[in-house]
């Protein structure tokens, strides 16, 4: 409950809520170390981190609930997951969400996806009908135990429909009870701006994909063009993969990490907990 309350909060407002991704509970730790008020469980970053796979629907229900509550235990600050298309039908997706409030989330999305779904920035995409999502929406917020869990629906028909059918998509899945909306992978800055003006009156999602269909806007234009939430479910999964890489590459070729600027052994430590476990080892040593 304080989670979610913290994030309505924060999405009621004056600027957007940034919340980088994070692929598992190491790196939502680090993105709230980093001062963000909130994470992002990436389904991108799950299926990389834990498959070594792509994004293509490879992870079950139960893979990613698990992975949800892992990284809500590594953290003190809301933590918004990726649901997918919600793991079937309405049924399922009331099942889903009661799993994810339970795991502890603060608010996840749902999508209209055609399973097996993909990553939104991926060609190929297929939608189910709009009817057919109004009903997950409604299960969804049906589902949930608590009025505070954001609900945020998400339209992949821009890429399928175009952007007129998925604007109307997102006022449907509106007014089936979704608190937020999120309309993926517009193309344009004018068709960002069309998303906008469409919803003056609804938190609505950012999606910052590097390398994605959407272009990149100055933070202050988001701010500007009213963005409630703005999530990076990739930028710490490519960062990790490039200095991973680049260090693998220099052992290899030295034979040493020597010349290698790495974090302290000990303030490495430190930051994911270490002081607390010899403090409790500690408290309940036998006498």
């Amino acid at each position: 409950m304080p989670a979610m309350t913290t994030l309505r909060e924060l999405l009621a407002g004056p600027d957007p809520v940034l919340a980088p991704g994070a692929y598992d509970a190491l790196s939502a730790r680090l993105v709230e170390r980093a001062g963000f008020p909130a994470v992002y469980m990436t389904g991108f970053g799950a299926s990389a981190s834990l498959l070594g796979r792509p994004d293509v629907g490879l992870l079950s229900f139960a893979e990613m609930a698990g992975h949800a509550r892992r990284l809500v235990q590594a953290v003190d600050v809301p933590v918004i997951a990726d649901a997918d298309d919600g793991y079937g039908n309405p049924l399922n997706v009331m099942r889903t969400v009661r799993e994810y409030e339970a795991a502890g989330i603060a608010g996840l999305h749902i999508e209209d996806q055609v399973a097996p779904k993909r990553c939104g920035h991926m060609e190929g995409k297929e939608v189910i009908a709009a009817s057919e999502m109004v009903e997950k929406v409604r299960a969804a917020v049906e589902a949930r135990r608590s009025d505070e869990l954001v609900i945020i629906a998400r339209t992949d028909a821009r890429a399928v429909e175009g952007l007129d059918a998925a604007l109307e998509r997102a006022r449907r899945y509106r007014d089936a009870g979704a608190d937020v909306l999120f309309v993926e992978a517009p193309e344009t800055e004018d068709e960002i701006v069309a998303v906008a003006e469409a919803f003056p009156d609804v938190p609505l999602v950012f999606n910052w994909v590097e390398g994605g269909k959407t272009p990149a806007l100055a933070l202050e234009r988001i701010r500007e063009l009213g963005f409630a939430l703005v999530i990076y479910p990739v930028s710490t999964l490519l960062a990790a993969s490039r200095a991973v890489s680049e260090t693998l590459a220099r052992l290899r070729e030295d034979g040493t990490t020597a010349a290698i600027d790495l974090p302290d052994f000990d303030d490495f430590t430190t930051m994911i907990g270490l002081p607390e476990v010899r403090e409790l080892e500690a408290r309940f040593a036998a006498d």
